[in-house]
């Protein structure tokens, strides 16, 4: 799925009466929304029907939207719950494979890419071993780098509960790369 060049945040003041115009709210967010589906466990065959899903849920309540929270959370808030019903509608709890190769416009050269090619795999498949709602509030805290009741906002929870499921989460995620350092040992010569 083609992603937009970035765009400015569609910005939308408390008390202000007409929501951010819808186009600009698309440009300023394909790739969250995208990168967010990817990295809440979606196959790569399904994410450009969910993110087409997700932006005619925003297009309908676009209009209502209130902003007692940033336009970013109010939408991951959409992406988190299309994620978990795609999930569930589908049966799968485990990523599928990802692309072979990461496309990096930062790499110098090929030694580089696939090095960073080979941490992107890594991420997610440490990112797949997290709960649904382990995932969640690591991808928004560690990734996305929101603040806790930024994140209780989209996940639809109490602060506690995600300063909670964040703090076991690091501590999985800590787990989960040492085992996976570990095995990467094991397997050299």
């Amino acid at each position: 799925m083609p992603t937009a060049p970035p765009a400015s945040t569609p910005r939308m003041t408390v008390g202000s009466s007409s929501p951010p115009d819808f186009d600009e709210v698309y440009q300023a967010h394909i790739a969250f929304v995208v990168r967010s589906l990817r990295r809440l466990g979606l196959p790569e065959a399904q994410i450009a029907d969910a993110a087409q899903e997700i932006f005619i849920i925003v297009y309908r309540q676009l209009p209502s939207f209130q902003a007692r929270s940033s336009l970013k959370t109010w939408i991951f808030g959409i992406v988190y719950r299309v994620a978990v019903h795609w999930g569930r509608q589908h049966q799968r709890r485990k990523t599928s494979a990802l692309p072979a190769e990461f496309p990096d416009r930062d790499a110098t050269g090929p030694m580089e890419r696939a090095a960073r090619s080979e941490d992107v795999q890594l991420l997610y498949r440490i990112l797949a071993g997290l709960s649904e709602e382990q995932r969640a509030v690591f991808i928004l805290a560690e990734l996305e780098q929101m603040k806790v009741p930024e994140i209780a906002q989209a996940v639809s929870a109490n602060v506690h509960t995600v300063a909670s499921r964040l703090k076991t989460a690091r501590r999985r995620f800590e787990a989960l790369l040492r085992r996976q350092r570990t095995l990467e040992r094991w397997r050299q010569p």
